[in-house]
């Protein structure tokens, strides 16, 4: 996977307390929140909603709220008070939610895209669920690429982890010689993607996360969120806004 040769990199971030340490100007940045936020947000725009609002606080929550919108949250799982409903992928895909514009508001994912937003960088969403349309969009871009991995309040995630691996492993494949790596935790994150890939729903009960969401009765959307490919849908962020970017 190390490989010197390229015009463009990819690194990965695996949390965003290290964030300072791969910021860039004028990189296109992948934030990945498998459990649960940016694969929610994929369901989103692929069932047509036609916006998401990411949110850090309860605050701006309550502020779109006020103005009319639906309001999507939940803290340490728990569906914030006053949302409409939480940020499992599956509270998405109702018919009535499309055309509308979605206030989100996460543990750990939303965070991540609003750091990674700073500076003239392209900010793109990454799931399991549109890997392929991902890196695809990433590759004709060709602009040095990072994986924010959203983790786990600063930590190390196990899943984000295993998408930063496919990701990495994906667009140094179609970029057919466009991209290398020199990054020690993008080439960590590709070798534990190759032990997981062949059945990740297994892998990931070595995952902590994976714990917490069965304690909680929300490990539903496991095999869902490990599933590649449901969708083409490539979310990139424009203003303060999450919106299906034109790829065709």
């Amino acid at each position: 996977m190390y490989n010197e040769k390229g015009d463009h990199s990819i690194q990965v971030c695996f949390s965003p307390l290290s964030w300072p340490l791969f910021e860039k100007e004028d990189a296109l940045v992948i934030v990945t929140d498998i459990f649960r936020a940016t694969t929610a947000i994929c369901a989103a725009l692929h069932n047509k909603v036609k916006a998401i609002i990411p949110v850090e606080t309860i605050r701006e929550s309550e502020h779109w709220k006020a103005k009319g919108y639906v309001s999507a949250g939940e803290r340490d799982g728990v569906t914030l008070h006053g949302a409409d409903f939480g940020n499992s992928p599956f509270n998405f895909m109702a018919p009535a939610l499309q055309g509308k514009t979605i206030a989100m508001n996460t543990t750990n994912g939303t965070r991540a895209i609003k750091m990674a937003a700073a500076g003239n960088n392209l900010v793109v969403i990454g799931a399991f669920s549109n890997l392929s349309a991902v890196c695809a969009y990433a590759v004709r871009i060709r602009k040095e690429i990072i994986i924010l991995c959203a983790g786990w309040k600063d930590r190390f995630s196990m899943e984000d982890s295993l998408f930063a691996g496919a990701a990495t492993e994906k667009i140094i494949e179609l970029g057919a010689g466009a991209f290398h790596t020199v990054c020690d935790s993008a080439i960590a994150s590709a070798g534990l993607w190759q032990q997981a890939k062949d059945d990740p729903l297994t892998y990931i009960e070595k995952a902590a996360h994976r714990h917490r969401l069965k304690r909680l009765g929300l490990d539903d959307i496991l095999e869902y969120s490990l599933t590649r490919d449901s969708t083409n849908v490539v979310p990139i962020l424009k203003g303060d806004r999450l919106v299906a970017a034109d790829h065709r």
